[in-house]
């Protein structure tokens, strides 16, 4: 799994994606954390590269299944 990468994003503190499992961690600015499934990889790179990672994020997420984390 790689190391939490901080976004420079309003909506969203950190991400971390695992490339085996296909997941990634999501860690909110209001607190919470969720492990959304099946992700691709070049939406991963995509949401480190987006000009608003919140926005994005926000457009794409419900297509994934997910766990809350704490």
């Amino acid at each position: 799994m790689r190391q939490r990468v901080r976004l420079d994003s309003s909506a969203i503190e950190a991400v971390r994606y695992d490339r085996e499992k296909r997941t990634l961690d999501v860690k909110f600015r209001e607190g919470h954390s969720y492990r959304y499934m099946h992700v691709p990889e070049f939406l991963y790179r995509e949401l480190l590269n987006a000009e608003s990672p919140g926005a994005l994020w926000n457009a794409v997420k419900d297509q994934f299944e997910y766990v809350k984390l704490d």
